[in-house]
């Protein structure tokens, strides 16, 4: 039996300073129905330390993060 596979959008926040990251994630996630993933893209340094941590303190479950040499790739289901 096939489950469905979640629907994943995209946010490319390469670029975006904190805090503006996290809360563009946030508001981005609010709009989501359950269960769907937000694949967002963030700088090395201070933006994939600090956002994966505030999301999960706010409920959000990260789901991966990947390291793609130029930027981290994270990924967060919608509770």
């Amino acid at each position: 039996m096939n489950l469905p596979t979640a629907e994943v959008f995209l946010l490319d926040l390469r670029g975006t300073p904190c805090p503006i990251n996290f809360v563009r994630t946030k508001l981005k996630l609010e709009q989501m129905s359950s269960d769907q993933v937000l694949e967002v893209w963030l700088d090395p340094g201070e933006p994939i330390e600090q956002v994966p941590d505030s999301l999960t303190m706010e409920g959000y479950h990260i789901e991966t993060i990947e390291d793609r040499q130029t930027f981290f790739s994270l990924k967060v289901r919608r509770a």
